[in-house]
């Protein structure tokens, strides 16, 4: 008797569309809600405040500096609160406890977080300060024009003087023509200047010796406001970004160096470079929107 073969079937699978299923619709979830959260986050920024806004980075930048530093040692120890965004968060090193526990606690107000900006904002105006005269004391072709060059903190911000003495002007007599020290000064100063965001105004200073009588159409009113801009050029050709220069002003002799010097004292002849403040900055943003807001049509 033969030996029976095994019988083999071949099954052949035809190709066809697969089917997806619904993964599809997961990644189209997700893009709906990254959509929607996107726009919520614009619709925040475009209804917030300002001072919300900077309530809410201050949050982020140090969410437990801001709560503690109004409050007494023996809360501060156990409890942070803070306030941002509209919410209250309270934690504690042994975990959540009632706002009832925690005593007389001091709410962030917007009034406190401007106090904190403008302390940090004349932390760098000074760090800035020392910077620069570490500069001019370091540098050789500064340090011989240091007794010209004078730095304080103003109301305003930052002051950097640059004025005249006898034998060594900053500019040609009776003209905006710059000399070769003012141009080396200014373009040595300005890449400190332009580190910080902080924008600049520029004041031109003469002093009171008139001009010739034939000279009527060019006086001293002239003549400081284009030294003033003589210097904004050397400023920027030195790096200070030519968008943080807020005003560029002439004043004359109508404000001396001080009040006990000479009128015709060369160091009311000056060059002040004020790297304001926010508040300064405002105020002058502020003015000139309401001038032009009342200027008649």
């Amino acid at each position: 008797m033969a030996e029976q073969q095994p019988i083999i079937i071949k099954k052949i699978k035809r190709s066809g569309h697969v089917h997806h299923g619904g993964a599809w619709k997961l990644a189209y979830a997700d893009f709906v809600t990254a959509m929607m959260a996107f726009f919520l986050l614009m619709w925040l920024l475009g209804t917030t405040s300002e001072q919300d806004r900077k309530g809410i980075a201050e949050y982020f930048h140090d969410p437990f500096a801001s709560s503690t530093e109004d409050r007494g040692a023996d809360v501060g120890d156990r409890t942070s609160i803070i306030q941002a965004g509209g919410s209250d968060i309270t934690s504690q090193d042994q975990g959540q406890v009632d706002k009832g526990m925690i005593p007389e606690e001091k709410q962030i107000t917007a009034e406190d977080i401007e106090h904190k900006a403008e302390a940090i904002e004349m932390e760098k105006l000074e760090d800035l300060k020392e910077k620069i005269q570490h500069k001019i004391e370091l540098t050789p072709e500064l340090s011989e024009y240091k007794d010209q060059i004078k730095l304080e903190i103003t109301s305003e911000g930052l002051r950097i003087l640059i004025i005249d003495a006898q034998n060594r002007p900053m500019y040609k007599l009776a003209s905006a023509e710059t000399e070769p020290q003012i141009k080396l000064i200014l373009r040595a100063l300005a890449p400190a200047i332009n580190e910080l965001p902080n924008r600049v105004s520029l004041n031109g200073h003469t002093d009171a010796r008139p001009f010739p009588p034939n000279q009527k159409k060019y006086t001293n009113w002239e003549l400081s406001s284009d030294r003033a801009n003589a210097a904004r050029y050397e400023l920027t050709r030195g790096g200070l970004a030519e968008q943080k220069i807020l005003r560029v002003i002439g004043l004359s002799s109508s404000v001396p160096y001080n009040a006990d010097t000479e009128p015709l004292d060369p160091i009311n002849r000056r060059i002040s470079i004020i790297v304001m403040n926010k508040k300064t900055e405002q105020e002058i943003v502020q003015n000139v929107v309401e001038d032009t807001e009342t200027a008649p049509p």
